[in-house]
């Protein structure tokens, strides 16, 4: 992924929550870049992440995992399975950016416990400092930046070293704006325009989660790297279309 976003490509993932082994394979027959598990809003059994991580990478996807607010030990285990990286939710400061970015990361610039026998190390396949070598070079960190006191640390929080990406959270942001519901008020398009313009001028790509194509087509014009669907929102309203075009209404 790192190298692929360095060369200028944008690339195209979709979000699932556990269980979708199926989904995941299915996005994998039909070309998508990389997957996001959401381990936030959705279960974080490591044993079924596991699964779907391998399921991703057996079609050459890269795989971010979402893990929740402060869940160091689930950094840690979704990086030991082989993720490609991690999405660390509610960032409001660049002492928590910094937290992140040493929960996933081994030393020097972090403080992730070091182990080559398990999956990620190619079951003690990988010489040690091939694996450090790589991780380094491979790891990716995307802070998401979710409230008013995010986006007022918004510089200072990207400036952080091993920080690669933001992904903004409008439904987040405009709870603490108070505007609950109101994720396209115009306060909080203006907060998200702050948050993208220091992560373009600090060279860190920005990640826009959409719910549909029209969407996606927008947060590519708008400049973004890489751009999620929201497989929820697309089923739901397929489901949706289905009934409804075959005569039955709701």
């Amino acid at each position: 992924m790192k190298p692929r976003l360095a060369a200028g490509e944008r690339l195209f993932g979709v979000l699932v929550r556990q269980p979708a082994e199926e989904l995941v394979e299915m996005a994998g027959f039909a070309g998508v870049d990389y997957v996001v598990i959401d381990c936030e809003h959705g279960p974080a059994d490591v044993v079924a992440l596991r699964r779907h991580i391998t399921v991703a990478q057996l079609h050459g996807m890269d795989v971010l995992v979402r893990v929740g607010h402060d869940e160091p030990a689930l950094v840690q285990r979704a990086l030991d399975q082989g993720a490609t990286g991690v999405i660390v939710p509610h960032v409001d400061t660049p002492e928590q950016a910094a937290t992140a970015v040493e929960h996933a990361h081994y030393p020097p610039l972090g403080s992730r416990g070091f182990a080559t026998y398990g999956r990620d190390g190619g079951y003690g396949t990988v010489a040690g400092l091939d694996h450090l070598e790589g991780r380094a070079d491979r790891t990716v960190v995307v802070v998401m930046i979710e409230s008013r006191l995010g986006c007022e640390n918004a510089e200072r929080i990207l400036a952080v070293s091993g920080v690669d990406g933001v992904m903004a959270g409008p439904a987040d942001l405009a709870v603490s704006l108070g505007l609950p519901g109101e994720a396209g008020h115009s306060r909080v398009r203006s907060a998200l325009d702050g948050v993208h313009e220091h992560a373009a001028l600090l060279g860190r790509f920005r990640m826009d989660i959409v719910p549909g194509p029209a969407e996606a087509r927008a947060a590519l014009a708008a400049g973004a790297g890489l751009v999620v669907i929201n497989l929820s929102h697309v089923l739901m309203g397929v489901f949706a279309n289905l009934r409804e075009s075959s005569g039955f209404g709701r």
